[in-house]
């Protein structure tokens, strides 16, 4: 049976709050940051996922899943432009 936490519950709920907020960053970073273990940070977020609005969840993630696609959408249209540029330049190379 696991003992009361040691950590007050506002900063409980804070660091669970930057986890949710961060979706960029990974959950053993924060807690590097924040000074408290992975798997205690990681306990935290699961709890508090279980006890929140279902909705309200999906909400936060569909949000994250957006961030993140958008980010890979930039990259590839990056990279297709960098092919782009290079397809066109060995056209030119085949021609002369």
């Amino acid at each position: 049976m696991p003992g009361a936490s040691s950590y007050p519950e506002s900063f409980r709920r804070d660091a669970v709050e930057l986890v949710v907020s961060s979706p960029d960053r990974s959950l053993r970073q924060i807690a590097l940051e924040l000074g408290v273990s992975h798997e205690t940070l990681r306990g935290w977020v699961r709890t508090a996922r279980k006890q929140a609005d279902p909705e309200q969840v999906a909400a936060a993630e569909r949000a994250g899943e957006t961030r993140m696609l958008r980010k890979r959408l930039a990259e590839l249209e990056k990279e297709n432009e960098i092919l782009r540029k290079a397809a066109a330049y060995f056209a030119r190379e085949m021609d002369r």
